[in-house]
């Protein structure tokens, strides 16, 4: 493309003027074909684009903002239309969102653990080092950090009877550490993609060869969004059971539901149902659109990768995760609140701080839907990452 093509990309960019593209209409295949050309229809003055909030005539943001439509040339509507850049772009979107999901969710199973009076014991580096997977090893580390220096754990570390803790408490680092690999590979896939040429044909001046190929195909893309779609929902999975552990009389010491009034108040019982809903859907999202084919163009496109689809799945799934997420981290702060005056860790400490900005203490029944956005919104601009970092 000609230095005009991309300089106007930019200036869009800089300028917020953003093209409208349907969320539909790309198998993973031949390029994001119809997504990328509503982005290509706007860069020639054509279709609708957003600016400043609100719908308007490209051609009319253009003339306003003084900006020239292109008139294309050779090979440009081709280079524009025929990639993988929709499909990695929600990728990326997707994947780093995820990022602060992830140290979220070691911040809520940290919480969890001082609420339910755990061990933090199965976390030490020793452990660890006898099975040194990278991602269990960073996420044992972060809840070490997050669990410094906590009273409540001194206050039983004797004469507690329990021999060991559930695996939702004490698999945290093999179960959010697997999501950890997986998140490494996904970043190595969408940053070699996201710097890669995936037009068709390539033109390679240096031999003076036009190549007819199939860098245009999202496979790779494709199983690395649907592999991250299982991940986190696997992590939302473990989320649920301490949700449910910290509710359940029978097992956690604490009152039915963390009520007030067990018997005559609900507490957050169905804020946990919430969650299991919300888990739910996770899992149907969770089936892989990477293993689905149907062949289009009259046959010539027979294998298709459906990439579009599993980055529609991913961005589905994060904001289901971050709904679980908030739900466990406002139930875990009221279980720690039944252990005060006592301290938990200094990382906890600090989570527990942010989350009473948006929940006070649960003094009776109240609506917590409000609270549980606030928190998924906190949880996705990075609040409690900023704490494990």
């Amino acid at each position: 493309c000609r230095d005009e093509v991309v300089d106007l990309i930019v200036n869009f960019l800089n300028k917020g003027v953003h093209p409208i593209v349907p969320k539909y209409g790309s198998v993973g295949a031949s390029g994001d074909l119809a997504p990328l050309a509503h982005i290509g229809l706007a860069l020639i003055g054509e279709g609708i684009v957003e600016y400043e909030g609100e719908i308007r005539a490209t051609s009319e943001v253009l003339s306003e903002l003084g900006l020239l439509p292109l008139k294309l040339k050779e090979k440009e509507g081709l280079a524009l239309i025929n990639g993988t850049q929709a499909t990695t772009g929600l990728g990326i979107l997707a994947f780093l969102a995820a990022n602060n999901a992830l140290d979220a969710v070691e911040v809520a199973g940290a919480m969890s653990l001082e609420a339910l009076k755990g061990t933090p014991d199965p976390f030490m580096q020793e452990v660890q080092s006898a099975r040194p997977h990278q991602g269990q090893i960073e996420s044992a580390a972060k809840l070490r950090n997050l669990l410094y220096d906590s009273e409540i754990r001194e206050s039983h570390r004797e004469g507690d009877s329990r021999v060991q803790d559930p695996y939702c408490l004490r698999c945290m680092p093999q179960v959010h550490g697997a999501t950890r690999n997986v998140m490494k590979y996904v970043e190595t896939v969408l940053e070699v993609e996201a710097n890669s040429s995936t037009d068709n044909p390539l033109v390679f001046t240096e031999i003076q060869s036009v190549v007819s190929a199939g860098n245009f195909h999202a496979q790779v893309v494709s199983q690395a969004l649907d592999f991250l779609c299982i991940a986190l929902t696997d992590i939302a999975a473990i989320s649920e059971r301490r949700i449910d552990r910290m509710l359940n009389p029978d097992v956690s010491g604490l009152p039915a539901f963390l009520t007030t009034n067990p018997g005559l108040e609900s507490g957050f019982m169905i804020v946990h149902v919430t969650a299991v809903d919300l888990l739910s859907e996770m899992r149907v999202l969770s089936h892989p659109a990477s293993v689905d084919s149907v062949p289009t163009s009259a046959g010539q496109e027979d294998h298709v990768s459906m990439g579009m689809a599993s980055a529609r799945k991913v961005s589905k799934i994060l904001e289901c995760l971050e709904y679980i997420l908030a739900i466990e981290l406002l139930v875990a702060a009221e279980g720690i609140e039944r252990h005060r005056p006592l301290k938990a860790g200094q990382g906890v400490e600090k989570a527990h701080d942010i989350i009473r900005k948006y929940a006070g203490v649960l003094t009776t029944d109240r609506t917590h839907s409000p609270e549980i956005e606030e928190l998924k919104n906190a949880i996705n601009r990075g609040e409690f990452a900023e704490i494990v970092d």
